[in-house]
C-alpha cells in the first residue's frame, strides 16, 4: 500500500462525512420535492444555462418558466394530487420541464419506455390508472396504434408535445383531433410558480420508473420524493462531484433511472448543466463533449464498449471530460477506457429503481461498485438449482469473505422496500426469516463478491458476479426468463420453451437463448417466429438464439433445468440440436454454421 494511495483516499474523508449527513432519511412529511428543488435553483442560478439540447440552451429561469406554464395546463385539465400521468417523450428539454411541471402539483409521473409498441404499452399506460397520456409527437403513431386499448378517452385525455427538431419523425408536428396540443395550449399561461409546491410532502410518489425485469410486461417500480432527491444528492455530492460550472453529458433515456437519478437529479441538485441528446452516438460523443464543454457523462456498460470498440485517435484523450458515473463497466475494458478517453474517476454505482439498497464506488477503486452504507446481506445461492441455500435451521447461509453470494438488502423503516404498483408482485422481492424469525430483506437476483482494493477506510468493497437464474441482462437492460418463456410458448410450433441468457464475447450482459420443443409434428417457421417474437417482445427481449431439442430437461418438481443449457450455449461443435441466431442487423433467424460461430468467438460479430 503506497503512501499517495492513503492520500487520495483520506482526500475523500470530507466529502464522505458530508454525504453521510445529507443521506440520512428525513421524515417523510417533511416538505420538498424536485419541483420545489428547481425552483430553489431557478431562483439561485437562474441566468445560467441548465439545458443544452439540438441547438436549444434553455438556463434554470427558462425550465423553471416552462415547467410552471405546464403545471397551470395540467391544473387546468383537472389534474392534481395522487394522480398520474403518463409520459411517452424522447430525450428532450420538455421532458424535463414535464417531470418537474408534474411534480410541483404532486401528480405521478409513469415514465414509459419510448421504444414499447403493442401489449407492453397498453400494459404500462393503464396498469398505473393514468388519467392522461403526454406524448411526444416523435411517438405519436405508437400511441395512435395502440389508444383503442387504453382506458382514455379521445378528445380530452391525450395531451401531445409536437416534436419541433430537425429529426423530428415525419408528420410529428401535426395533431390529429383526437388529441390537445400542450404546446400551444400552454404557451400563454402563467410562469408563476404554483402555490401547490410548498405543501408537497417527501412521502409522496414523484415517478413510476418501469423496470424491464418483466419484459412484456414491466412493473411500475414506485419512486418517492425521499429516494429521488436522496439519490439525485448522492450523485451531485459524492458521484460526479459536480457544481454550476461543471456539464453534464446525458445521452441515455430519461425514462430509466440511471439518466434520470444520477444525470438530470445531480444536475438539478447542484445547478449543474446538461448536455442532451436523444440517443447515443459513438461517432457524435468526443465532438459533442468538446463543442460543449462537458465535464462528466453518465454511462452504461454497453455504452463505454461501443466507444472503446470504435477506432482509436490519438487525440482521444484531448477533451473536457474527468469524470463518469453509471453502472455496468466490466473489467475487463475498466482501465484501458480510463487511458484512452483521459478519465480520472469512475463512480460505478449499483442499485435497482425499486431497490432499498445502492453501492457506489465513493473512494474511486478501479474495477468495483464500491461500498454501501445498506444494511446487506450475502448469502449462499445455488447457480445450478437456482434456488437460495438455507440450513437445517431454515435460516439463510452467509458466504465466507471473497466468495459470491445472493446480495439481499434489510427492509427496515429507514431503508424501506417501496415496492412497485402491484402488491403481489412487490411481496415476491421480499425474503422473510432470512438470518433470523421475522426479519424480512429484499432479494436483489444478483450475486456479488466482496474483493480487496487496499486501503479503504475500512469499508468493504464489491463487485458485481451475475444475475441469478431467472433474469439476464442484455442491452443494458433486465430480462426476465419466465415471462420471455411464457410469451414464446404462445407461437403456435412451440409446445414448451426453457429461456435462459449466454455469455457472447465482445458483448456486455447475456444474449438470450430459447430451447424449445416443438409441437408433434410440427416444423419451426423461422419466418413466423421472427415476426411473432418481434411483435411480441421489445428488442432486448428477442431470444438472440433458438435451439430446438426433442426433450427439455426438468427437475422432480417440474422446474426447468437450466445450469446445462447455459453451459453449452450456442457451441454447435458440442451438442448435436440444429441452433438458429437473428444475426445483427437482421431480423431473421437462420441456421448457425461453423463459419459464424467462429466470428462469434472472435468478438467479431458485432452484437
Amino acid at each position: 500500500m503506497g503512501i499517495r494511495e492513503i492520500v487520495s483516499v483520506l482526500k475523500d474523508v470530507p466529502v464522505l462525512l458530508a454525504l453521510k449527513k445529507g443521506m440520512k432519511p428525513q421524515p417523510l412529511d417533511e416538505k420538498d420535492c424536485l419541483g420545489a428543488v428547481v425552483e430553489r435553483t431557478a431562483r439561485n442560478f437562474g441566468t445560467l444555462a441548465a439545458v443544452v439540447c439540438e441547438g436549444e440552451t434553455a438556463t434554470w429561469g427558462d425550465l423553471n418558466a416552462r415547467a410552471n406554464r405546464y403545471a397551470h395546463f395540467l391544473k387546468g385539465a383537472g389534474l392534481g394530487l395522487g394522480d398520474t400521468v403518463s409520459i411517452v417523450m424522447e430525450n428532450r428539454i420538455e421532458f424535463l420541464a414535464l417531470l418537474i411541471a408534474t411534480n410541483k402539483l404532486g401528480i405521478t409521473a409513469g415514465l414509459i419506455n419510448t421504444n414499447l409498441r403493442g401489449r407492453p404499452l397498453i400494459h404500462c399506460v393503464n396498469v398505473t390508472a393514468s388519467k392522461k397520456c403526454v406524448f411526444g409527437g416523435e411517438v405519436q403513431d405508437a400511441i395512435e396504434d395502440a389508444k383503442d386499448e387504453f382506458d382514455l378517452e379521445e378528445g380530452t385525455d391525450y395531451f401531445v408535445v409536437p416534436d419541433g427538431s430537425p429529426n423530428g419523425s415525419p408528420g410529428g408536428s401535426k395533431v390529429p383531433d383526437w388529441v390537445i396540443d400542450m404546446a400551444a395550449g400552454s404557451a400563454e399561461l402563467s410562469e408563476e410558480n404554483p402555490a401547490e409546491t410548498g405543501d408537497m410532502t417527501l412521502g409522496q410518489t414523484a415517478m413510476y420508473i418501469f423496470t424491464s425485469g418483466t419484459t412484456g410486461l414491466p412493473k411500475a417500480a414506485v419512486m418517492s420524493n425521499r429516494r429521488y432527491l436522496m439519490t439525485a444528492g448522492l450523485s451531485a455530492t459524492a458521484g460526479l462531484r459536480c457544481t454550476s460550472k461543471d456539464r453534464i453529458y446525458i445521452c441515455l433515456p430519461l425514462y430509466h433511472g440511471t439518466a434520470l437519478m444520477m444525470g438530470a437529479g445531480a444536475a438539478f441538485m447542484s445547478s449543474a448543466s446538461m448536455f442532451l441528446r436523444r440517443r447515443f452516438s459513438a461517432r457524435a460523443f468526443l465532438p459533442d463533449v468538446r463543442e460543449h464543454g462537458c465535464t462528466s457523462f453518465i454511462y452504461v456498460g454497453e455504452l463505454c464498449r461501443y466507444l472503446n470498440n470504435s477506432e482509436a485517435k490519438p487525440d482521444d484523450r484531448d477533451n473536457p471530460l474527468h469524470t463518469m458515473m453509471g453502472n455496468g463497466l466490466r473489467p475487463d475494458i475498466w482501465l484501458d477506457f480510463k487511458r484512452r478517453f483521459g478519465i480520472t474517476r469512475v463512480t460505478e454505482f449499483y442499485g435497482a429503481s425499486e431497490g432499498n439498497v445502492a453501492f457506489a464506488n465513493l473512494l474511486n477503486k478501479d474495477c468495483t461498485f464500491g461500498m454501501t452504507s445498506s444494511k446487506i446481506a450475502l448469502v449462499r445461492y445455488d447457480v445450478d438449482t437456482d434456488e437460495i441455500v438455507r440450513g437445517a435451521d431454515g435460516r439463510c447461509i452467509e458466504v465466507e469473505q471473497g466468495e459470491p453470494g445472493l446480495l439481499l438488502g434489510h427492509i427496515s423503516p429507514t431503508a424501506t422496500f417501496e415496492g412497485y404498483t402491484d402488491a403481489e408482485a412487490t411481496e415476491k422481492k421480499v425474503l422473510r426469516d432470512v438470518l433470523e424469525e421475522g426479519d424480512a430483506w429484499f432479494n436483489t437476483g444478483d450475486l456479488i463478491r466482496e474483493v480487496d482494493v487496499g486501503f479503504s477506510l475500512g469499508y468493504p468493497h464489491y463487485q458485481f458476479v451475475d444475475r441469478t437464474g431467472d433474469t439476464f441482462r442484455w442491452k443494458s437492460e433486465n430480462v426476465s426468463t419466465n415471462e420471455v418463456g411464457e410469451i414464446i410458448n404462445g407461437f403456435e410450433n412451440i409446445e414448451f420453451c426453457n429461456v435462459y441468457g449466454v455469455e457472447v464475447p465482445g458483448a456486455d450482459g447475456r444474449a438470450g437463448m430459447a430451447a424449445v420443443r416443438l409441437a408433434e409434428g410440427c416444423e419451426l417457421d423461422l419466418d413466423g417466429l421472427a415476426a411473432y417474437v418481434a411483435r411480441e417482445l421489445p428488442p432486448y427481449a428477442r431470444p438472440v438464439f433458438v435451439r430446438v431439442q426433442t426433450e427439455i430437461e426438468v427437475t422432480g418438481t417440474f422446474k426447468m433445468v437450466k445450469g446445462d443449457l447455459k453451459r453449452e450455449g450456442f457451441d454447435i461443435d458440442e451438442i448435436d440440436d440444429p441452433v438458429y441466431v437473428v444475426k445483427p442487423g437482421s431480423t431473421t433467424y437462420e441456421p448457425l454454421d461453423s463459419d459464424y460461430l467462429e466470428t462469434i468467438r472472435s468478438g467479431a460479430a458485432g452484437f
